[in-house]
């Protein structure tokens, strides 16, 4: 399994509009192969900050998904709202249990 974890800052003015477009993406990026998750959210402890939390069968399938024009065309939109540049943390990651 492959997961990112990417964080980002906007102006408290500009979060609502930055989750939206994300959420606006939502159902295209579960859809794309090997997605397995796909979670935006607002950092609770930080008004500037959004992330988002990924969770990807392959690298590979990750890697496409950064080439999509999804990606890409949300992207365009939300560049020029950061403040700062995002921080994205990828991991190689092994599951050994699911606990429901």
């Amino acid at each position: 399994m492959f997961i990112a974890h990417v964080f980002f800052a906007v102006t408290p003015a500009d979060r609502a509009k930055a989750l939206d477009v994300l959420l606006a993406e939502l159902p295209i990026v579960r859809k794309m192969k090997g997605c397995i998750s796909f979670v935006p959210f607002e950092d609770p402890s930080d008004p500037e900050k959004l992330g988002i939390l990924h969770e990807w069968t392959t690298q590979q399938d990750f890697e496409a998904y950064v080439a999509s024009a999804a990606f890409s065309s949300v992207g365009q939109t939300l560049r020029p709202l950061m403040i700062s540049p995002p921080l994205s943390k990828r991991f190689d990651a092994t599951m050994f249990e699911v606990i429901v």
